[in-house]
């Protein structure tokens, strides 16, 4: 009987590649928020994936990026770099077809860091030519001494459940870290601000203010069964509120009734969502901001 192994494994990559879609993919059910605007994770995420002969603590992380100059940025980094130092092994995930400078400060990272790693080469139902494939995958293998290479569709279920036994066989022998119910580290309230987010996020893509963020600021039950919520939507300034609201509060309701339908498969009931929209200037550049609005700063 081969002996259990557990450890974590942390997802590096720049942003955009698919990390988070990976995340969930493998783990079944949607933990991590997924956007076509780059730099949508801000937070260290842990998804834990329990197995009989394995568990897998996933952690997702914010895309390592260059230039980063505003506060907010540099905790994202910061949060990234954390999780390669403190992982068992690192899953490194680039999109096929495309390594470009930032793919490769990612990788100098992860040498320094004396970790193992795997590569991951996410997007592969989208290489065009598939000619290319191959020559590419190679060059990729010769930068490093990668455990694996592991050519893959995020978005292919065959491809999601591959993976894991891939990444377990790379980890130490261990008991599980945690009790095999545990599906996230992270708490409801942190869930249901990230849900408000994406949705913020997807109804307003180029016009989504950069300094926004969600704070939970209320839940409890209602007399009739339902979950009173209350969040505050924060920008930087007020013409960023009038973006965030829409013309006669039209975007502020549209992404209220879409994240009130996840709020409810969430909590397990219906949700009573009250959305508001505040101003706190600069406060993605602001420590003690950032420490009230949940991000850990140094």
């Amino acid at each position: 009987m081969s002996a259990h192994r557990a450890g974590f494994v942390a997802l590096i990559g720049r942003p955009n590649v698919g990390k988070s879609t990976l995340l969930n993919a493998m783990l079944g059910e949607k933990l991590s928020i997924v956007s076509p605007k780059p730099q949508t994770t801000r937070h260290r995420i842990v998804g834990v994936l329990t197995r009989p002969e394995f568990q897998i603590a996933l952690v997702d992380t914010p895309g390592l990026h260059r230039g980063a100059k505003r506060r907010l940025n540099q905790y994202m980094n910061r949060a990234a770099a954390t999780s390669l130092a403190d992982a068992d092994l690192i899953a490194f995930v680039v999109e096929a077809l495309r390594f470009t400078e930032e793919d490769a400060a990612v990788l100098t990272r992860i040498r320094e860091s004396g970790r193992p790693a795997v590569l991951i080469v996410n997007k592969v139902d989208r290489a065009k030519p598939r000619a290319r494939l191959l020559p590419f995958l190679a060059d990729l293998a010769a930068r490093f001494e990668f455990r694996d290479v592991v050519p893959l569709s995020a978005r292919s279920r065959e491809d999601a459940a591959r993976l894991p036994a891939l990444l377990a066989a790379q980890l130490p022998e261990s008991p599980a870290l945690y009790p095999p119910e545990t599906l996230t580290d992270r708490p409801e309230r942190f869930r249901a601000s990230e849900i408000i987010r994406e949705k913020l996020t997807l109804r307003l893509q180029k016009e989504l203010p950069y300094g926004l963020s969600v704070e939970i600021e209320r839940v409890e039950p209602t007399e009739d069964g339902r979950l009173a919520l209350s969040a505050v939507i924060w920008v930087e300034r007020p013409s960023q509120k009038a973006i965030v609201i829409g013309e006669g509060g039209a975007v502020l309701k549209e992404v209220g009734r879409s994240a009130r339908l996840e709020l409810n498969r969430l909590f397990g009931r219906r949700v009573h969502l009250e959305l508001w929209v505040k101003v706190k200037q600069n406060w993605a550049d602001s420590d003690s901001a950032l420490r009230s609005l949940g991000y850990e700063c140094a």
